[in-house]
């Protein structure tokens, strides 16, 4: 009985110190705050996934780039391949069924397969007619092949392959997907030089000139090159990834950043090849701390250019930021980063970066759809870009930034396309060829990146910016062990008397990567300090602010 009784009077102290901390509107307002969140996402992914199901190309059931108001809208190859990986969030959150997303894969891999020609030597061009089966005219001329185009279809491909495992119609559709996977010649796109791998490939004029090289959004190009399981590259062939002065270490705006080009680059480049692959599951030479962690950095320091450093005139605020590669006035498209900044945000920047900046990202998603919705939001969700300096907003979308803003969602809330993508066998092993290997991670909290701010003429660090998660309401907490055992924790707020401890938490944690999950009320946004206790008498701090 006594011992009934003090659990009771720690469960009572526990909400008490929970008042103290995070306010006492702890039930309606708290509720209401996390299922807004929640709802949020669930249109923004569902309205930007029916770009590509109610406007897709009839003929092909691929994806249109853009309605640009052409007599013959383009088909996007990249498009089409995050198009097919959105079918798999489809019938995972049941907006279609099993049968109506397979239905349209196999329109697409049956039209595809149809087109292909032996002088493409198994991939694809930028843009596709859809009535004819050519290539589009597209910059280079028009019998253009390209391999990062290809690629990010083929890694879309692969995805939806692994999900759709069943019997009949799904079971053709793998066979189908497998043959375009096997028909691409990977050794071929080198031109056998074993030296990279050349961007693009022209029926009548050869290769280009142009080799893929990082960093860009090209790494999955790489992998797949690697992984596949007729015309595999080595690793030697991928060491000119590397070759390139955009894979260099650099501080950018309050953040040291491995392999990131000068400026930090937009932000597509931390979206398109981890729609499979898992930053937190790789790292190399170049990037020993692991992507999720570069990744991160790259977001925070693109987002920490455009509230503190761009022309105030932008408008620019810590709700309104992202840059990116999106469409710029006069239907024109051009890249856009800190080192090429014109005044344009795309929502699909902040909105694709979610899994690196949860906290950041929603808030720029509560700005757009309330502040700016009658600007900005549509049929498909936030419009491809707009100028708040230019008071102009693109009249399109385009497949390339609106599908990747349902994707990169999905693995922030559930990781399902991460978990998908690297349970394929042909992927590990080339990862594994390639040289990749698990991030190295020193003891702590290194994935939980802090969020550094300008105080005079140096950058400082203030804390760990976190936001409940939409669906299971935690405040997650990364943090790395080298070895298993008991851990525990405090939660104390920094102005607190003698920073009197709070909250105390113990734990079995695992050797590795593991999450503390602190099941709390919504925050206020002030200041606290969690500190882990290793049985070894060492300790690790993290300042945390909680929204």
């Amino acid at each position: 009985m006594n011992g009934i009784k003090l659990k009771f009077r720690r469960i009572i102290l526990f909400i008490l110190l929970s008042i103290i901390i995070f306010g006492s509107n702890l039930t309606a307002s708290t509720d209401r705050a996390l299922l807004l969140d929640r709802e949020a996402l669930d249109n923004l992914q569902r309205q930007a996934f029916m770009y590509f199901w109610k406007f897709g190309d009839p003929d092909t059931g691929m994806a249109y780039e853009a309605d640009f108001g052409w007599d013959q809208r383009p088909i996007s190859i990249s498009g089409t391949g995050f198009a097919m990986a959105s079918l798999v969030v489809a019938v995972d959150r049941g907006w279609i069924t099993r049968e109506e997303a397979v239905s349209r894969l196999l329109k697409i891999t049956n039209f595809l397969l149809k087109i292909t020609k032996p002088e493409w030597h198994g991939g694809f061009p930028h843009w596709l007619n859809g009535k004819t089966g050519e290539p589009f005219e597209f910059e280079n001329g028009t019998d253009v092949i390209d391999v990062v185009e290809t690629s990010l279809l083929i890694q879309g491909l692969l995805i939806a392959r692994e999900y759709f495992n069943g019997p009949g119609s799904e079971s053709q559709f793998r066979d189908e997907a497998t043959r375009i996977w096997k028909n691409m010649d990977w050794n071929f796109f080198t031109d056998f030089q074993g030296l990279g791998i050349f961007w693009h490939w022209s029926v009548s004029r050869g290769f280009l000139g142009l080799k893929v090289k990082g960093y860009n959004e090209a790494l999955i190009t790489y992998v797949l090159a690697a992984a596949s399981p007729t015309y595999p590259i080595d690793r030697k062939t991928f060491q000119f990834w590397y070759q390139s002065t955009n894979y260099r270490k650099r501080t950018l705006f309050g953040y040291t950043i491995n392999g990131t080009p000068p400026g930090g680059g937009p932000l597509f480049t931390a979206h398109y090849s981890f729609i499979g692959l898992d930053p937190k599951k790789i790292a190399d030479e170049a990037v020993p701390d692991g992507y999720f962690i570069r990744n991160v950095k790259q977001t925070l320091s693109n987002r920490e250019y455009c509230v503190t450093h761009a022309p105030r005139d932008n408008h620019y605020s810590e709700q309104f930021w992202g840059l990116t590669a999106c469409q710029k006035p006069n239907s024109k498209y051009d890249v856009f980063s800190p080192l090429n900044d014109q005044g344009i945000i795309a929502p699909t920047a902040a909105l694709s970066s979610i899994p690196y900046t949860p906290h950041y990202s929603m808030e720029f998603l509560n700005f757009i759809s309330t502040r700016l919705k009658d600007m900005v939001w549509s049929w498909y969700g936030p419009k491809d870009a707009l100028s708040l300096k230019d008071d102009w907003v693109s009249p399109h979308y385009l497949a390339i930034d609106q599908l990747p803003i349902v994707l990169m969602t999905e693995n922030y809330r559930t990781g399902l396309l991460w978990q998908l993508f690297m349970n394929i066998p042909e992927i590990q092993n080339g990862l594994k060829v390639l040289g990749f290997f698990e991030p190295r991670l020193p003891e702590g909290f290194p994935e939980a990146v802090i969020t550094r701010t300008l105080r005079g003429a140096k950058y400082r660090d203030d804390a760990f910016e976190l936001r409940r998660h939409p669906d299971n309401g935690m405040y997650l907490i990364p943090y790395y062990l080298k070895d298993a055992g008991k851990i525990n924790f405090t939660l104390v707020e920094s102005r607190a008397p003698n920073e009197s401890e709070m909250i105390k938490l113990s734990v079995e944690a695992k050797a590795g990567s593991n999450t503390l999950n602190l099941d709390l009320p919504m925050g206020d946004g002030r200041l606290f300090i969690l500190t882990m206790f290793k049985p070894d008498g060492r300790e690790f701090t993290l300042p945390i602010r909680f929204y």
